[in-house]
């Protein structure tokens, strides 16, 4: 190595270990325990980092090579965890706040391409026909294999009343057409209620965002108003990917007893250690009135069913874990998606921040939610003829990276044989589903007298006999190989501990119950 280039190592390593031990020091209030850098280590990225700058075949932008190797640095953890820069960063918020420009379609990487976990309900995405499943090809002009998911974000925002056309290749059909979208705001609705039948109350969550307590209060006041004696209610929470911690809470709290504990969290940090109760003062994002206290007296004790399923994610799992431990309703569907982790925003400047996983979640009993989810009081199919692609669905405890949960085992060579068999006999099943119209294709509205679990769950509150699956079972996991993860649980569920102190509003949860990170459009 020249000397020139070894005083541009340096120069780097010493930049690098500076800004490192200026993040070490603001770290240090949460945690007097931090190891020393790894100076050594440092040192070799400073001198890639330097022969990049000198010997690569052209030019490189410096930042991008700096943000980039942030960014690597991150993905490495889980597949939760997240740097965001400026544009990402930005639209993170919009998501939060259930308002951005766009198509309205909740997308992931898969194979190099874009795939559709799920268009947002009336938006344009939802309008135009794409399904849960789809893979995007092109955007406008512009291949997606080799793009970033980022990069894919970028190309399909933009300024509302504009268009983007999209090249979709839908696998069950074995066809790729195009499809032309004009942008628009989109405007996530994630509180829809009805009466489903005469004193019978439906109420769905699609996600928990900033407004979504206000909705519930607004709405689920509407129906007490409409009858005033309603003898049962639905909460919906199938395919609801999570959101923010403190909606979850407060949810939680319109129908549990006063104080109780709603979710606990532990980790490495002190101020990961804490445990959130049914009181204003956990799930309050602001100073104010208690926005449940408009909420009818009867919400607490009206007879509740929890409709949950694979895609029951994050903010989801803890209400129904919460509601299930405390015996306030019965859980139904399918065992949900398992992603039982906090992970927490902090900025690094004014436009940039770092998603992180700080904890993971446990239910008010100490039950770890990470890889296993929450099991359903009773199994119940996604339609009459039973679950037929339940073997396609991916969870947690599926992701590359994914933290362990407690208990988990490795997998079973005999037994991912015979769930391979399962996905291939599934696979051929939807090939079959796809010759049919596509208007019979298309699975019943939730909410409708076609859903199946909906009506199950409607049986349970008034007493009659509920269809019990008979093929979907628990995915367990071994009672020999605990982590530590239990006892620390239930050290902590056994007294009140600190909350995050600053964090609180910026606690979120990804929305992500799929391969990498999954993002609204």
């Amino acid at each position: 190595m020249s000397q020139k280039l070894k005083i541009a190592g340096w120069l780097c390593a010493g930049a690098l270990a500076g800004a490192l031990g200026t993040a070490s020091l603001q770290s240090a209030a949460r945690n007097s325990n931090l190891a020393p850098l790894p100076l050594h280590e440092l040192e070799q990225f400073a001198a890639v980092f330097g022969m990049i700058k000198s010997d690569y075949v052209e030019p490189v932008d410096e930042k991008k090579l700096i943000t980039d190797a942030i960014a690597g640095m991150v993905s490495s953890l889980d597949p939760h965890s997240q740097y965001l820069d400026k544009k990402t960063y930005q639209e993170f918020r919009e998501g939060s706040s259930g308002r951005f420009v766009g198509l309205g379609i909740e997308i992931t990487q898969e194979d190099g391409l874009i795939r559709i976990v799920s268009p947002i309900e009336d938006s344009p995405a939802y309008r135009a026909g794409l399904l849960p499943g789809d893979l995007i090809t092109k955007i406008d002009d512009t291949a997606v294999r080799g793009l970033s998911l980022s990069d894919a974000v970028k190309r399909m925002r933009g300024e509302p009343n504009t268009k983007v056309t999209l090249t979709i290749f839908r696998k069950d059909e074995n066809r790729t057409f195009p499809v032309t979208i004009t942008r628009a705001e989109i405007r996530t609705q994630s509180v829809k209620t009805k009466m489903v039948e005469p004193g019978y109350a439906w109420v769905r969550l699609s996600q928990f965002q900033e407004r979504t307590v206000e909705d519930f209060v607004r709405k689920v006041s509407d129906l007490y108003e409409k009858d005033p004696h309603i003898k049962g209610l639905v909460l919906d929470l199938r395919n609801d990917p999570g959101g923010l911690l403190d909606a979850a809470v407060a949810i939680s709290a319109a129908f549990l007893p006063k104080d109780v504990t709603v979710v606990t969290t532990n980790g490495q940090i002190a101020e990961s250690k804490a445990t959130f109760r049914a009181s204003p003062s956990d799930y309050m994002r602001r100073p104010g009135s208690d926005p449940l206290a408009r909420l009818p007296a009867a919400l607490k004790k009206v007879p509740l069913v929890v409709l949950v399923n694979e895609g029951s994610a994050s903010a989801s799992e803890i209400v129904a874990g919460a509601l299930q431990d405390h015996k306030r309703a019965t859980i139904m569907g399918s065992q949900t998606f398992g992603k039982g982790s906090v992970q927490t925003v902090r900025p690094l400047g004014p436009d940039t921040g770092l998603k992180i996983t700080t904890a993971r979640y446990y239910t008010p009993k100490g039950t770890s939610i990470q890889a296993r989810g929450i099991v359903p009081d009773i199994m119940v199919d996604d339609t009459a003829e039973g679950s037929p692609y339940a073997s396609l669905h991916v969870r947690e405890a599926d992701l590359e990276k994914h933290l362990s949960g407690a208990g988990e085992a490795k997998k079973d060579p005999a037994l991912e044989k015979e769930l391979e068999k399962e996905r291939e006999e599934a696979i051929k099943r939807l090939e079959a589903e796809s010759k049919k119209p596509a208007s019979q294709r298309r699975p019943p509205d939730y909410g409708s007298e076609k859903d199946f679990p909906l009506q199950q769950a409607l049986a349970k509150l008034k007493g009659q006999p509920v269809k019990v699956s008979k093929t979907l079972t628990e995915r367990k996991v071994a009672a020999d190989r605990q982590d530590g993860a239990d006892k620390a649980a239930e050290r902590i569920s056994s007294k009140p501990a600190p909350k995050p102190a600053g964090d609180k509003t910026e606690q979120r949860q990804d929305k992500t119950p799929q391969k990498d990170k999954s993002q609204d459009k």
